[in-house]
Parts: C-alpha cells; structure tokens; sequence
C-alpha cells in the first residue's frame, strides 16, 4: 500500500519509531478524537445525520493504523483485501458481515 510506504518513509526520516504497544496507544487516542467528534456532532446520538469529523483527525487515525502496520511488519493492503474477503464469505454464508460471535 503506497500511505503505508509514505508512512514508514515520514517516521524514518524523522526519527519517530516507536514500538507497537505505543502505536497502540496512539491509534486509540486518535480513534478517540474521531469519536468524540462524532459523539458532539451528533449531540451524542440524538441527532445521527448530523455526524461530522474533521478530515485531520481521520488522517491522524490512518496515519496511526498504518504507522502500528508498519512496526508489526504487516502489509496494510494485504490485510484489507484478507477483511474485504471475510466479510465477503459471511455475507455469502449467512448474509450479515457481523462475526456472529
């Protein structure tokens, strides 16, 4: 995946390796903001068609993903087309991409 390339490439260059149990905490903190815009905007709940979240705070929220990626060595794109093919084979079988679990 090209991000997860430009990812790797940005935390080389500027020395920001970290090891993944921090990425970890980064990811939920982004996660979190994106949340938490979400939560207001829609006056936590109430108001669902108004859901809102800053295109920053997304790119945060990738850019955390695919930096965790990258320090547990696993191809991003790899794993996106390995979920899409798991959702794929549950809505097949049982036409609900829940895991049922």
């Amino acid at each position: 995946m090209d991000e997860q390339d430009r990812v790797a490439a940005f935390v080389d260059d500027h020395d920001l390796s970290a090891p993944p149990a921090y990425r970890l905490l980064d990811l939920a903190s982004e996660l979190g903001e994106v949340a938490k815009e979400l939560n207001e905007s829609t006056a936590y709940g109430s108001d669902p068609g108004r859901a809102t979240a800053a295109e920053d705070e997304l790119g945060d929220t990738l850019f955390a993903l695919l930096a965790l990626c990258s320090e547990l060595d696993v191809d991003a794109g790899e794993a996106l087309e390995t979920a899409l093919a798991k959702y794929e084979s549950r809505l097949d079988d049982a036409e609900t991409p829940a895991s049922g679990e």
